[in-house]
């Protein structure tokens, strides 16, 4: 009887499992979370021993495992793997492959995952649902297993026969057949077949992403692309190549499988994990594959159950699903920060956080003057960043601001923002110009984006966080306000959140015939003379770090109520009157009425009832649905902005950080910056002590 795999030990003999690098520590980390810890030793009959694949490393393993009896695993990276080939940059996996059986591009014995394709069920309605989104989440954002694609790059004009390279004397073409190796010249016979097949058509031959630099030759040369041949080794999204290809031709790339999902029937020359399910046309059909499957079954199969899926972040097995969260996270600032930035307008205290979060591909260069910043990123080919309430009009570059699941604690205070938002347009705290967050709040949500945000808003709420979290009990406040209710059981309870009146959201957005906090405090007692008013000042005022202070506040409001949790105040009031505060936006969120005499930018699109100004640009067009609250959080919370895990300094998805702040784990300000905040305020006007 073989022996239980959860009991047997995995025995390792080479540096790929056992090394130093951040890429064996992964591989260990990752085995060792899935039951099976790599170790030294020398096998007994009923353990196993580990090989990498069939690469040349694992002829030792194989050697031992013949010798001993042991079982031999073959480990193999996930269909998702990285930004870079491993090759390239030593990354790191999110994914292994862990086969009992074989390898899945070796079809000269069955492999888990063709036992697992042949045999599953693929009955259960919620796996291929699943399956079905997590396919759509991966075209959208664009995720193939090597992730370094440039989506600024305009896509070859459609209409073109997609012929598909692979790197010389790899693995999956060695033991690429039941027969045994694929020779080399089959690429040149598909070719010749596809030009044959497509009279008169393009055909664009793809390039394997490991070539780049000739790191690794492929089958194809510059000498092929005579005629209507064509290489192309710019980096492209698959995703894109695929949705301007009339037809796909491959041996056994895994971009055939990409292709399957992405609509085509590609023609394969060689026996893939994907071919044999009726979902390909095959030149050498494996033998023991009669099943049909449907797209979804064999992703189901493929990306669902067949992989160990790894969250380095919180250091625990996951499911695909947040593995493509983390990616995006991590593609989004790769995208942005590839070819480096030059930044200006940025305060000194907040130069380390900002190299953390945009100079991860290239150290950012700090200049002073903006224009001199431009001049300097188009002489080096970088790109241009601006801390947005310090750039002029004009500016050209991305404007960042801080976000709005900022930290615990203040800006003004220099604790470390874990979130900025990135805008090529405008910013969003200015109505006067179009941002780049109106656009995201106008767009069809990606798939799941509704649901996703839903969830993102209600652990948000669930775990009480705001903007900065910080703020005292407000169990006495709550006791008083049911005091006041019995006196005006009728009475609505509104929250009126003060602001900082030199604050670029207060000019730029509060235009209207109501500017200021005073002025605030009296409309809004003007409009509801009965109601029960609650005035909340900002906590940069009642620090004494920003303006905004208002003499007498108690003639306009039932109470004043300094250092309070903001998300417990929201759950003790029913409506908010703002100009343009964030926290109008936290109310939305808690499915609490807001009303705005300023135009911040939740405003205008029918969620808040708007008494000031607002851009008619955000009125939709007669029969276009406004957006909803879920396009709002969406665009807000996700599309936006940029997050950076305090524990661990890498890019992370919102939700990470929801969990984070509600569990205390945020960066706090340095000692000697606590001092600079103290000094802050009294040297606000030295402006070259901040820039």
């Amino acid at each position: 009887m073989p022996a239980d795999p959860a009991l047997m030990r995995l025995i390792a003999c080479s540096g790929g499992f056992l090394g130093p690098s951040a890429q064996a520590r992964t591989i260990r980390r990752i085995l060792d979370l899935a039951g099976h810890r790599p170790r030294l030793g020398w096998p007994r009959a009923d353990d196993a021993v580990a090989a990498w694949g069939h690469s040349p490393r694992a002829r030792r393993a194989e050697a031992l495992a013949a010798r001993t009896g042991a079982a031999l695993w073959r480990i193999e990276d996930a269909f998702v793997r990285s930004i870079h080939p491993g090759r390239l940059r030593g990354e790191a996996p999110v994914g292994l492959l862990i086969d009992r059986r074989g390898v899945h591009y070796d079809p000269s014995r069955p492999s888990d995952l063709e036992t697992l394709l042949a045999t599953h069920p693929f009955d259960d309605a919620p796996l291929i649902a699943r399956a079905k989104l997590c396919i759509e989440r991966m075209r959208h954002g664009h995720l193939s297993k090597y992730n370094a694609h440039d989506l600024s790059l305009p896509p070859p004009a459609p209409g073109y026969v997609l012929v598909v390279d692979q790197v010389k004397g790899d693995a999956s073409l060695r033991h690429g057949s039941e027969a045994g190796p694929l020779p080399p010249q089959l690429f040149h016979e598909m070719l010749a077949v596809a030009q044959i097949e497509n009279p008169g058509a393009r055909i664009l031959v793809k390039t394997h992403p490991e070539t780049a630099g000739n790191a690794r030759l492929g089958h194809f040369t510059p000498a092929d692309a005579t005629g209507r041949v064509a290489l192309e080794t710019a980096p492209h999204s698959p995703w894109s190549l695929l949705d301007g290809a009339v037809a796909v031709y491959t041996v056994s790339s895994q971009l055939g499988f990409e292709a399957i999902l992405a609509g085509h029937k590609p023609r394969v020359f060689g026996q893939p994990f994907y071919a044999g399910w009726g979902l390909t046309q095959d030149d050498m059909p494996p033998q023991r594959r009669r099943r049909k499957l449907t797209r979804a079954q064999l992703f189901a199969g493929a990306m669902l159950l067949y992989p160990q899926w790894y969250d380095p972040l919180r250091d625990r097995l996951c499911p695909l699903e947040e593995v493509i969260d983390q990616m995006e996270a991590r593609l989004n600032s790769f995208r942005q920060d590839r070819h480096g930035h030059v930044a200006c307008g940025m305060r000194m205290w907040k130069r380390g956080q900002l190299q953390a979060m945009f100079g991860r591909e290239k150290a950012l260069v700090f200049a002073r003057d903006p224009a001199r910043a431009a001049a300097r990123a188009k002489a080096t080919g970088r790109g241009l960043i601006g801390w947005a309430s310090a750039m002029p009009p004009d500016f050209t570059g991305l404007r960042i601001e801080d976000g709005f699941l900022r930290s615990r604690g203040l800006g003004a205070a220099l604790t470390p923002a874990q979130s900025l938002v990135v805008d090529d347009l405008g910013i969003y705290y200015d109505p006067t110009r179009e941002s780049r967050l109106e656009r995201l709040i106008r767009a069809p949500l990606p798939p799941g984006g509704a649901e996703r945000a839903q969830a993102l808003a209600a652990a948000i709420t669930g775990a009480g966080l705001t903007k900065y979290n910080i703020g005292s009990d407000t169990s006495a406040l709550a006791d008083t306000l049911a005091d006041l209710r019995r006196d005006r059981p009728d009475a609505p309870v509104i929250l009126v959140p003060g602001q900082v009146e030199d604050d670029a959201s207060i000019r730029l957005g509060a235009t209207g015939p109501v500017q200021g906090n005073r002025a605030l405090l009296e409309a809004a007692r003007a409009e509801n003379p009965q109601a029960i008013i609650v005035y909340k000042p900002h906590p940069d005022v009642e620090a004494g770090l920003r303006p905004g202070t208002v003499t007498g506040a108690t003639a306009l409001a039932d109470l004043v109520v300094e250092q309070a949790d903001a998300a417990a105040l929201l759950a003790l009031v029913d409506q908010v009157w703002t100009l343009t505060s964030g926290l109008g936006f936290e109310a939305l969120l808690r499915g609490k009425p807001v009303t705005c005499l300023g135009a911040p930018f939740y405003a205008g699109w029918g969620l808040t009832q708007d008494l000031g100004p607002v851009p008619a640009r955000r009125i939709p067009e007669t029969g276009v649905a406004p957006p909803d609250l879920s396009a709002l959080v969406h665009a807000t919370l996700i599309g936006y902005p940029r997050y950076l895990d305090p524990k661990t300094g890498q890019p992370c998805p919102p939700e990470l950080l929801v969990e984070r702040l509600a569990r205390g784990q945020a960066s706090r300000p340095r000692r000697g910056l606590r001092i600079l905040s103290k000094l802050q305020g009294v040297l606000a006007s030295q402006s070259w002590l901040w820039r």
